[in-house]
């Protein structure tokens, strides 16, 4: 007797659609860092520069004094969409709350003032500048902060430095073949490292052999070779060296080179490590500084620190500072591009407002007959109009219009030309590998230069 079949019982396929499936990765917003840039602009940047002109005194800084309060952007007067049907700009209108005080009578005025239209960013990160839509192009540039660079001697490498503040005299210090150490203060003629730290008030050899003995052990000792070439014999003498080399021609005095250095290196509206500059100076020096307005002025303690660095690295002959590489730069993004001209425009201001201070009757003036804005609208208005920074949109494509969104560029002000960038900054360094598409750079003479 044949035997039953087994039944079988099939269930049927479960089919899966991957693509209807959108929970497993959330599509990051691809221009968040230009939006996010300019609402840190409107935030927090136009207030660290209104803090930092604040008070705008007379000349006398005897009779008047002028302080920026709240300040706030209104709603854009006009649609997107008018101001490009229009040819008109895409702008909200910017007031501040300002305060007068009268010095002689104590009296204090407050007002609100209109302080112009600036162009204000789409919803898609976007500018609309008289009809036509603009994007800024982010700017990649050598961050702030101190490089040290070997360069070949004869039989060993001499190494020298940079210290670049965000605003300000950069420091070129270099090792000479016979282990002098020297600085160059705003590339002008060279001046003894030793002389600088005199001028600083360090005014015994023996204090300034103290700050090093740790680290100048070597063969050749460069404070001793340094000090050999050092024609100052004292503070004095020292201030008298560095106003020299710094103003050939000017009558030297004791007051006048101590009047320079603290407006060159101590005053914060010339000279400015900027937040970044300082926390690139902590990483590199091996100090711990907090990041605040009063240490991103020169520090005593960062001039004795990337001396001992240069003797370290003269008596180690490590590899320097690859200033390509792109832990040694960094990115401007559209908000502190805008501020940078901002604050040129506010400075322009500034110096009327002190003009119309020394004409104006204390009595009656008022803040509004003192401030005009026109400058400022100016200066802002001429960056979105004719800046290499900022471009007409590639609008061919979305794809398109978004790379041009996220396009860096190295030229612009205070970055590089075509002319004179070389191989080195325009080559794929390993550190770009994941992190900037080598692709995406044009050909000709732009090529490496934009990314």
């Amino acid at each position: 007797m044949a035997k039953a079949q087994p039944s079988i019982t099939t269930t049927p396929l479960q089919r899966v659609f991957f693509t209807k499936d959108d929970t497993a990765l959330e599509v990051p917003n691809l221009i968040s860092h230009q939006k996010e840039s300019w609402k840190e602009f409107v935030e927090t940047g136009l207030s660290e520069i209104f803090s930092e002109l604040n008070p705008i005194e007379d000349y006398t800084g005897q009779k008047l004094e002028l302080r920026f309060k709240q300040y706030a952007f209104q709603e854009p007067k006009n649609a997107e969409h008018f101001a490009k049907e229009n040819n008109l700009t895409f702008d909200a209108p910017l007031h501040v709350n300002v305060e007068l005080t009268n010095k002689v009578t104590g009296e204090v005025k407050e007002q609100e003032i209109y302080l112009g239209d600036y162009p204000w960013m789409t919803e898609r990160g976007t500018f609309v500048i008289n009809g036509t839509e603009r994007v800024v192009v982010s700017q990649l540039i050598r961050s702030a902060g101190v490089f040290f660079t070997a360069e070949k001697g004869v039989g060993k490498n001499l190494y020298s430095a940079k210290l670049i503040p965000g605003r300000g005299a950069w420091l070129e210090f270099e090792t000479a073949a016979n282990g002098a150490l020297y600085v160059k203060i705003d590339r002008r003629r060279k001046i003894a490292v030793t002389t600088l730290l005199r001028a600083f008030g360090y005014s015994k050899v023996s204090e300034i052999k103290e700050l090093f003995k740790d680290i100048d052990t070597g063969e050749t000792k460069y404070i001793d070779a340094t000090l050999e070439k050092d024609p100052a014999h004292g503070v004095n003498e020292a201030l008298i060296e560095v106003y020299r080399r710094l103003r050939p021609g000017d009558l030297a005095t004791v007051d006048n080179a101590r009047q320079m250095i603290e407006r060159m290196f101590y005053d914060f509206k010339r000279f400015d490590y900027s937040r970044v500059g300082r926390y690139k100076l902590n990483q590199r020096l091996g100090v711990d500084l907090p990041n605040t307005t009063e240490h991103r002025v020169f520090q005593l303690s960062d001039l004795v620190a990337i001396i001992r660095e240069i003797i370290r690295l003269n008596n180690t002959q490590e590899a320097g500072d690859d200033i390509d590489a792109l832990s040694n730069r960094r990115i401007k993004l559209v908000g502190e591009l805008v501020a940078r001209q901002f604050r040129v425009g506010m400075l322009r201001m500034q110096r009327n407002a002190m003009d119309r201070m020394s004409m104006s009757d204390i009595t009656t003036v008022t803040p509004s007959q003192l401030i005009n804005a026109r400058p400022v609208v100016a200066a802002v208005r001429e960056f979105f109009a004719s800046s290499q920074l900022s471009q007409l949109l590639d609008e061919v494509n979305p794809l398109s219009e978004l790379s041009h969104k996220r396009r860096l560029s190295s030229m612009g002000p205070g970055g590089l030309s075509r002319e004179r960038a070389g191989f080195d900054v325009r080559d794929a360094h390993p550190t770009h590998y994941g992190r900037l598409c080598a692709v995406e750079t044009p050909e000709g003479a732009n090529i490496g230069l934009v990314l």
